[in-house]
């Protein structure tokens, strides 16, 4: 039978170094991973990759952190090369990378909605392209995208619409890859308590995210925690293999398909 377990397995996490990806590094290394890459944009998060970095050794992993702008195809096969020469073929690729944009159609100019796809779709696209050459057989994919993908609302055109693919690119990477063992899903929190939500929305938009899920007077925000998003992405990554070419809407009942 394959072991499904996380324990001494190795990861390699997009966007690993803060928020939501870096408490995704320090809880598969307190379930036992071996090793973890941990990728980090630019210099002005080099600091949190470094804190995760060492949160993740001292839960006995072994950590390598990697620097790079992932909006070009050359970039991502570099960051796998690299994570593979560190730390050795990952059995588990998580990408958490994105970007928001909350603005009015009509007022999105070229640069920002190029910038937007780059960032959200383009580099989901060669993640996937990348773990699918380098991943284990019987390895697990995750990527995050948005509980917006469920919702009928207006000013998040290009946000939305530029995670909307990384759905297809799932379905069709579970297919091509399932052959090998692999698992491959999507997972769409819902607005998440963190600093990328608050610049992006009003006094009044904030009031109206903190309340509009069905379990947010059970929260300390009212707004996804990222503490409760890791044990969903741990579960698809390990024992909840079976789930393939699937987004999943995890958002206490915020919005749903």
């Amino acid at each position: 039978m394959t072991d499904h377990s996380i324990k001494g397995k190795t990861a390699i996490i997009a966007g690993g170094a803060k928020n939501l990806g870096g408490l995704i590094a320090r809880d598969l290394a307190a379930h036992g991973a071996r090793a973890i890459a941990i990728h980090y944009n630019s210099a002005a998060t080099k600091a949190d990759a470094e804190a995760t970095m060492a949160a993740a050794r001292s839960a006995g992993a072994e950590v390598v952190a990697l620097q790079a702008d992932l909006t070009s195809a050359s970039a991502m096969a570099k960051l796998f090369a690299d994570a593979v020469g560190a730390i050795g073929k990952p059995d588990i690729a998580i990408n958490t990378v994105g970007k928001v944009l909350k603005k009015p159609l009509v007022e999105i100019s070229e640069a920002e909605y190029d910038e937007m796809s780059a960032v959200n779709a383009k580099a989901a696209f060669f993640f996937l392209k990348e773990a699918g050459r380098h991943v284990n057989n019987n390895g697990k994919i995750c990527t995050l995208v948005t509980s917006l993908l469920g919702a009928f609302t207006p000013f998040y055109s290009s946000y939305a619409g530029t995670k909307a693919p990384v759905e297809h690119f799932t379905r069709a990477a579970a297919k091509e890859f399932g052959e090998r063992g692999i698992s491959v899903t999507a997972i769409g929190p819902g607005p998440m308590d963190t600093p990328f939500f608050y610049p992006a929305e009003s006094s009044e938009a904030q009031a109206y995210h903190k309340g509009a899920a069905a379990l947010s007077p059970f929260t300390r925000t009212g707004l996804t925690d990222i503490a409760d998003i890791v044990p969903w992405i741990r579960f698809l990554v390990s024992d909840g293999w079976w789930m393939t070419g699937q987004t999943i809407l995890v958002n206490g009942g915020y919005t749903t398909k």
